[in-house]
């Protein structure tokens, strides 16, 4: 049986692909597009994880999508009703869901198609129960608390209940326009970080400053005593004038969220690409410590009214790993597992499994523990693109190029690394990664100047070995997608300060032998050469998204100053 899931009209469009129960491929739309966050139906995508499971659209069983129109009518009728929104607004919903409710002729005009030839079933699924069943039903639980957090879907933005073997049992939600993820949003757009997917850079922003201004973030955000939260809704426009979105292909974008209240509250936002004070650090601290308090009286909620002790997590919020990173030392759970693919790319495989387990009560087989589930490409495919380029290489058995490329990074250049599947989600995991030396305190610079050009606040992230992580950080719960924040352990910051934040935090990611056996196998020789047992990890690409093929991979390495090119079994080294 073969199940095709999509996240289309949101940003971070995706497809993704599974055949009885087991994962077959999954990725988002910008990998093939070359667009950040591309939003729109997801084509290239879609015809991807096809053609990596050798079908056609007509040996599909069920297509579903995570967006159901007709989810919570009531609860918009009541809004609409009491708001009274633009006709901007109305119309821009009104198209939405248009598109939406159309699932198959959207699908039959992008891969041209006759409706009548197709025996598969359609499904709109909603939005959050696919976030849900994203993470619950990949996760290696037989039962957990589950939460969603994100700006909206359906008109919900946060959802939370329980999963129990194949099925999930929705607990209660907090309706639009009450949200954490535009909250954070628009605190990010104050800040001068205007872009759709900026909400990264505010968090790496908040550790430079001191929560100063708590008094007036919980006048923007109201805990409430039952554990859920409101919105001061003076301080948005989101819910009355509505914020302008663009879904419809290329690049998503945001109108302005913050009112007039907002700013005669907070002062005048910052101009992109101006001087970043310690007031605008103070915000943006004040930010995330008033982003945590919402999120943690959540979480304790769901586990004092579930008693669990594993949580599952996704939703866009759910990349926040300053915050991922204090819940098991903070909560009563014990155990987490969070959706590589957390924000909305994610929710395409959520709709796969919510189809098998939830509404075909199929049973539960597949436990994800990687997240590579993107293209390959051989090393015949790899040898002409490098011919083609008239690049000098060698080509080098699976030893020699880990013993060379680690003695390249640790020597201080930095190296291009890009081998088998690519990773899903936002984070590089070690098969399109650039790495560096995290030993060398230059090392940030280095990269942000010759590469990644990015601000000199946001920090870098190191991928450790998973047998080494308590020699390195203050917590050693694994975790491979790189989605939560640990604190370096005082004696060993000086050793890696390209890692270590400004806080004495990194975002690590574990790397085990059997999942990522070539990846660890590098660290692993790295840190025989220098004693270290971790590695800087970024991802590889240059304010672009990550690299997908091989041509991608040698035009960023030519177009930067990276030193080297580990792709496939060769090995580019450029001149000094």
């Amino acid at each position: 049986m073969y199940i095709l899931g999509i996240n289309a009209y949101h940003g971070g469009a995706s497809a993704c692909l599974i055949e009885d129960g087991r994962l077959i491929a999954a990725a988002e739309e910008e990998r093939f597009s070359r667009v950040k966050y591309w939003a729109g139906f997801p084509t290239q995508a879609i015809r991807y994880v096809l053609r990596e499971a050798n079908i056609t659209p007509h040996d599909l069983d069920h297509v579903g999508i995570s967006i159901n129109p007709k989810a919570n009518l009531m609860q918009k009728a009541l809004f609409a009703f009491r708001q009274r929104p633009t006709l901007d607004f109305v119309r821009d919903r009104l198209m939405h869901s248009m598109k939406t409710s159309t699932l198959k002729s959207a699908f039959c005009d992008a891969l041209e198609l006759d409706p009548k030839s197709l025996p598969a079933k359609f499904h709109n699924i909603e939005h959050h129960r696919a976030h849900m069943a994203s993470a619950f039903f990949v996760s290696p639980f037989d039962e957990a608390a589950v939460l969603s957090v994100d700006g909206a879907g359906d008109f919900i933005t946060t959802m939370w209940g329980t999963g129990r073997g194949n099925k999930l049992d929705v607990m209660d939600e907090i309706p639009f326009p009450h949200s954490l993820g535009i909250f954070y949003a628009a605190v990010t757009q104050w800040l001068g970080f205007p872009k759709y997917g900026d909400d990264g850079k505010t968090m790496g922003l908040a550790p430079y400053g001191e929560p100063a201004y708590m008094d007036q973030m919980r006048r923007v955000v109201r805990v409430q005593g039952d554990g859920t939260f409101e919105l001061e809704l003076d301080f948005f426009v989101h819910h009355a004038e509505g914020a302008t979105m663009t879904w419809d292909g290329g690049a998503p974008s945001l109108g302005t969220l913050y009112s007039s209240r907002f700013v005669e509250v907070f002062g005048e936002p910052r101009e992109p690409r101006t001087e970043i004070t310690q007031r605008h650090m103070d915000v943006a601290a004040s930010m995330q410590a008033m982003l945590e308090e919402a999120e943690f009286a959540i979480v304790r909620k769901l586990q004092a009214e579930t008693g669990q002790s594993a949580l599952c997590m996704a939703g866009g919020v759910a990349l926040n790993s300053a915050f991922n990173g204090k819940i098991l030392p903070n909560t009563g759970f014990d155990d987490i597992f969070i959706h590589p693919a957390a924000g909305d790319a994610g929710t395409s495989l959520g709709v796969c499994y919510y189809i098998y387990h939830q509404l075909l009560d199929q049973p539960r087989t597949f436990v994800m523990h990687d997240a590579y589930t993107g293209p390959r490409f051989t090393n015949g495919t790899i040898k002409s693109v490098l011919d083609a380029q008239g690049l000098r290489y060698e080509e080098l058995d699976e030893d020699t190029l880990v013993k060379r490329s680690a003695e390249i990074v640790a020597g201080g250049d930095v190296l291009g690394w890009f081998q088998g599947r690519m990773e899903w989600g936002p984070r590089a995991l070690g098969n399109r990664s650039i790495i560096a030396n995290p030993r060398r305190a230059d090392m940030k610079d280095i990269l942000n100047a010759r590469i990644k050009h990015r601000e000199k606040f946001r920090p870098f992230a190191p991928s450790v070995l998973l047998e080494a992580v308590g020699d390195y950080f203050d917590q050693t719960y694994p975790d491979p997608f790189m989605l939560k924040v640990y604190g370096v352990l005082p004696d060993k910051q000086a050793e890696v300060p390209a890692i270590t934040h400004v806080d004495g935090t990194g975002r690590l990611q574990t790397v085990d032998r059997q999942n990522s056996p070539l990846y660890w196998a590098l660290i692993n020789t790295f840190g025989e050469l220098t004693g270290t047992p971790l590695v800087l990890n970024t991802s590889f690409n240059e304010n672009e998204p990550i690299v997908c093929t091989p041509e991608e991979a040698v035009d960023c390495f030519l177009r930067t100053r990276m030193d080297a090119l580990a792709v496939g079994n060769f090995l580019v080294v450029k001149d000094k």
